[in-house]
């Protein structure tokens, strides 16, 4: 990194200017309402633009305002969140809904601590939501500002350690201008989603390509350092695929823990070196029904912290389900599956049976 001073006073004349010329026009920044900003916040946490407008307005359609959204049932926000993914962001979004209507009478705070004291909602959100939505300075360093303030000031060592987090933040805060923090931020953050690129950064396009020391020094590719890749476990589970009167068994998730409120297949994990039809069969029998399982394929699921291995297995049973205290279990036909909020490994065992249906 470069000895000379940076100058931080440089940067926002020259993206709030390329920004005039290139900004996107996406559809929550047509508003300055607190809670479509929120919203649209959240959904793009670790979830892309094209993905997320879909959902948006369909949100939105259901949802108009904070007080709907609040007053709704939990599952009905999981059904509109289905295929998101990562679900406690819908969670937190309920609850934080409820929780402005009964601390705030229904407005979103506009002052940092308070928007943070919201769940789902942490630093570089309620900067987002200040600057986006009351236009006061609020800083961000979600992603792509990562990404640019690293290239930017040429930061070569590990991103995500504690001290270059303290750096970056630091970098953020000294860079984001008390004038036009509305615009500021949408910059930054446009600058590195379509510019400033993880691969293939597109320089020669970018309003501060003369202020970039990586650039200079040549390292706009190499930038930032990856973290090394830690090796992802695989887990295996079995999965069931029930018959009985032409519908099929499901089960929902509790809405605490992983994919909370979601729809699935009656599933359980297999031990290391266990056999997987033995699993399969001792599902069957905790579930208090009887018939014979056959192999019916597999499916593979990646989540962030590991693989998953699915082995499913079909069969036509016979007693009576034994429903554990809290558990929600339904018989549905196809048509009815085809339109329940399965979570993304069980919407694979759906598409391998439909696939099976002559």
């Amino acid at each position: 990194m470069s000895d000379s001073p940076f100058d931080f006073a440089a940067v926002p004349p020259l993206l709030l200017a390329w920004y005039g010329r290139a900004g996107r026009a996406l559809p929550w920044r047509r508003t300055r309402d607190p809670y479509r900003i929120w919203l649209s916040e959240i959904m793009l946490q670790q979830t892309g633009v094209d993905t997320v407008i879909p959902y948006y307005q369909k949100f939105l359609g259901r949802f108009p305002s904070v007080t709907n959204l609040a007053d709704a049932e939990l599952d009905e926000v999981i059904d509109l969140w289905a295929g998101l993914g990562y679900y406690s962001r819908a969670r937190n979004l309920h609850a934080a809904a409820r929780q402005v209507v009964a601390e705030h009478g229904g407005r979103f705070p506009g002052d940092l601590s308070t928007l943070q004291a919201l769940p789902g909602v942490g630093r570089s959100t309620a900067g987002a939501i200040l600057a986006i939505a009351f236009d006061r300075k609020g800083v961000i360093l979600d992603g792509n500002v990562r990404r640019v303030l690293c290239r930017l000031l040429a930061l070569e060592t590990d991103p995500r350690s504690t001290a270059a987090e303290k750096q970056l933040w630091r970098w953020a805060e000294n860079l984001t201008p008390e004038d036009r923090p509305h615009d500021y931020a949408q910059a930054i953050m446009d600058l590195g989603a379509t510019v400033c690129t993880p691969r293939q950064p597109r320089c020669p396009e970018c309003p501060l390509a003369s202020l970039c020391r990586a650039r200079a020094l040549g390292l706009q590719h190499a930038l930032p350092r990856s973290r090394q890749k830690k090796t992802v476990p695989v887990q295996m589970q079995v999965a069931l695929l029930l018959e009985r009167d032409q519908r099929l068994l499901v089960r929902k998730r509790p809405f605490s823990g992983m994919l909370g409120g979601l729809w699935e297949f009656p599933a359980a994990p297999v031990a290391p070196g266990a056999d997987p039809t033995a699993a399969a069969q001792g599902l069957l029998a905790g579930l208090g029904l009887t018939g014979e399982l056959r192999e019916a394929g597999a499916v593979r699921h990646a989540y962030s912290h590991f693989k998953l291995d699915l082995r499913c297995y079909r069969g036509t049973v016979a007693g009576v389900l034994r429903v554990a205290e809290g558990d929600e279990g339904r018989w549905l036909v196809s048509a009815e599956l085809e339109n329940l909020a399965l979570h993304g490994a069980h919407k694979k065992i759906l598409a391998l049976l439909l696939a099976s249906i002559p």
